[in-house]
């Protein structure tokens, strides 16, 4: 049997950023992955973009680890060479009677720390993107995008160089605490092969599934899983964009916007679908779907230019309270169990926020007199 200080169950970027922040904290760190490779769910499958923190209740966790993880993840990326690209971004708002939503954006940014919105009029806008047609904008100087592979890459890499070490094909059938220490079966294995004083639950889309191979974590403790789909349309031929365009956000999600990876290819998405379980399936009648709301951002639009790309899915959560608009961080002093923390509904901005809610985990453990290295 393996013997660490901390086992981290998922190897996307938010159970990597876990991973890291402990192992700097002189633990020796295992992660276990259940696929053939780290981040090849939600971490793959998303916009790629640094958030500002613009949307998201001042007092939230997203709204305080979003504007942390911005400005760490950008100094990352500068540290390791990491590609990325501070763009900036438009929200717009089409007609006149979505103005005032505008004002509400910027106000609630303002409070959240996520920097100083530019408020632009309809000329003002066409001054920086001729194209877009709207009746007023908001710029976000801070919003940027990124290479997850390469950030996900840099991070396994640090983690290595610690001392920790991804361990792939590995999937958790139970976990059991017993005599201060977390005993760890995997698929394939009659006996717990490894044993941790730490255990961190980062499984993403399968957080809640994990959960409840914990022992003895109560029932009544673990949320229901909610599926929100979000499909991405590419666009075959260049745009006259050199910004993120985003509509005034819409209820679930942000809205259909166009973004651009850093070779300059133009995306449309993610809409947004509620669905049973874990489906990437994008359904061609979506086609037409995207050709209006890509429309919307650019009239000139070709359909024959406009192709499926690939789906992502929000692993949101369901509360008693309804579905959960923070993340949850649950930790020993909520659940009683020492050692342990469960992250739910990390969604975006998870990986802006995921340098922050690495050192938040570690928080948590540390005051709960967890953390000390053995």
């Amino acid at each position: 049997m393996s013997e660490v200080d901390a086992a981290v169950i998922g190897g996307g970027v938010v159970g990597l950023a876990c991973a890291v922040a402990l192992a700097r904290r002189g633990l020796e760190v295992l992660v276990l992955e259940r696929a053939e490779r780290t981040g090849s769910e939600t971490s793959s499958r998303n916009s790629e973009v640094i958030h500002a923190g613009i949307y998201y209740p001042p007092e939230s966790l997203k709204a305080r680890l979003c504007v942390e993880g911005r400005d760490r993840l950008y100094a990352y990326c500068a540290d390791r060479a990491i590609p990325h690209q501070r763009l900036g971004k438009l929200i717009f708002a089409a007609r006149s009677q979505e103005t005032s939503e505008l004002d509400v954006i910027a106000a609630r940014a303002d409070a959240a720390g996520a920097g100083s919105l530019v408020q632009l009029d309809a000329a003002q806008a066409r001054g920086i993107e001729p194209e877009l047609d709207c009746a007023a904008a908001l710029f976000s100087p801070l919003t940027g995008i990124i290479d997850s592979h390469a950030y996900m890459l840099a991070l396994e890499g640090e983690l290595n160089d610690l001392g920790g070490a991804v361990v792939c094909h590995t999937q958790l059938t139970r976990a059991e605490q017993a005599g201060g220490r977390w005993q760890i079966w995997i698929a394939g294995e009659n006996e717990a092969v490894v044993s941790a004083r730490l255990l961190i639950n980062a499984a993403g889309l399968r957080a809640t599934q994990i959960a409840k191979l914990i022992e003895p974590l109560p029932a009544a403790l673990i949320p229901e899983p909610v599926y929100a789909r979000g499909c991405y349309f590419s666009y075959g031929r260049p745009v006259p964009f050199t910004h993120l365009i985003y509509p005034v956000p819409v209820k679930g999600g942000l809205g259909t916007h166009l973004t651009l990876d850093l070779t300059g290819r133009a995306r449309f998405g993610p809409n947004v679908e509620w669905i049973d379980d874990v489906d990437y399936t994008i359904a061609p009648y979506l086609h037409a779907e995207f050709l209006e709301a890509a429309r919307k951002i650019w009239p000139l639009v070709e359909p024959d230019a406009l192709h499926a790309d690939y789906a992502g899915i929000r692993p949101k959560v369901r509360t008693a309270e309804g579905i959960a608009s923070d993340f949850i961080v649950q930790a020993p002093d909520e659940h009683g169990l020492s050692g342990l923390v469960n992250l739910f509904g990390i969604e975006s901005p998870g990986l802006t926020a995921s340098p922050a809610l690495g050192d938040e985990v570690a928080a948590r453990l540390e005051r709960c007199g967890d953390l000390q290295p053995a």
